[in-house]
């Protein structure tokens, strides 16, 4: 079967030639982040069959509606949540002139010193990263927000988190955008994420929750925040996409992967003689428990997301597009 077949033909919202021009619009402007970006040799024909049409897909929900359209994406960790990000920002900004701005749930963080605050006054699992409640909510809200607004000359500040560190950079380092934007995309593990029923919320699903968290105070905490303030957050989304992993032994083979490079940035910097003691790189070990605390829900969402994304791109063992779901369809060929 062809690649072309995985995308619904009545779902191509692009001529033949209209594909091929957007094709070559994109082709010269993304060459030289291919290396970085690790996407395979058959460049052109992904473009041609998956991420044109795709963008395309995305630019005629756009021109459903007034204002910038607020785009969200799903993935487990390692997905490849940021690489599709950024071959949508290529495609739609040369090929489709665009303007698109984007950050990912992960750089709205809460500080290490709240998020330990958290774990004494809350429980102590809050000091790691990752599930609702570790995130700056109403600073997303605010983002999103001031890039919807109608004003050239506003600036949109967006934070960096430093994974290596384990913290929130200054805020003289964060990214600015300036004016608004036609798409919005916030990207992350959970965006999008629905609470789970409470009974749901009884059994351990691994060891960490059996023995760090017996009574469920981390996890119903963790479930009123999808209930309350994530909720809100992702009611500002127009519409989600989904990057679904085929398992939890892949999560865990794709975020070791991310672990890797994590760690050969950090020997360039060493072979540069910065000094790298205050770096935090995880071993096997503790990437399997820092990817439980993620479990419980990833699981959830395995289940159940796919019924409700717009879109779902569903990847295979060897971290490629193995079929394609379009839940709402916009337009015909």
């Amino acid at each position: 079967m062809s690649l072309l077949t995985r995308w619904p033909r009545d779902q191509l919202c692009l001529s033949v030639e209209e594909r091929r021009h957007a094709v070559q619009a994109v082709e010269q402007a993304f060459a030289a982040t291919l290396e970085s970006l690790k996407v395979d040799i058959g460049l052109k024909e992904m473009f041609e069959e998956i991420y044109v049409p795709l963008a395309a897909w995305i630019l005629a929900r756009k021109r459903q509606q007034e204002g910038p359209l607020v785009l969200g994406i799903n993935g487990a960790q390692g997905a490849g949540k940021s690489t599709l990000f950024n071959l949508l920002e290529v495609i739609l900004g040369e090929g489709f002139d665009l303007r698109v701005v984007g950050f990912s749930i992960d750089d709205i963080y809460k500080t290490r010193a709240d998020r330990e605050a958290m774990a004494r006054s809350i429980h102590p699992l809050f000091v790691t990263r990752g599930v609702p409640g570790t995130h700056d909510v109403e600073l997303g809200m605010e983002i999103i927000d001031s890039l919807c607004a109608d004003d050239p000359e506003r600036v949109t500040k967006i934070p960096v988190f430093d994974k290596s560190i384990d913290d929130r950079c200054p805020d003289s380092v964060w990214q600015e955008w300036i004016g608004g934007a036609d798409l919005i995309v916030l990207e992350g593990w959970c965006v999008g994420a629905q609470p789970q029923q409470e009974e749901t919320l009884v059994e351990p699903v691994n060891i960490l929750e059996r023995n760090e968290d017996p009574h469920g105070i981390w996890r119903r905490h963790v479930n009123e925040q999808l209930k309350g303030p994530y909720r809100e957050l992702f009611s500002r989304l127009d519409v989600l996409l989904m990057l679904c992993v085929p398992s939890m032994d892949a999560v865990y083979e794709w975020r070791s992967l991310q672990e890797k490079k994590l760690a050969e940035r950090i020997q360039y910097i060493y072979d540069t003689q910065q000094p790298t003691d205050h770096l935090r790189i995880m071993d096997g070990n503790e990437i399997k428990r820092f990817i439980q605390h993620y479990e419980r829900l990833t699981r959830a969402m395995l289940d159940e997301m796919p019924d409700q994304a717009d879109v779902t791109l569903f990847l295979n063992e060897n971290h490629k597009i193995a079929d394609i779901r379009v839940l709402k369809p916009l337009c015909s060929s």
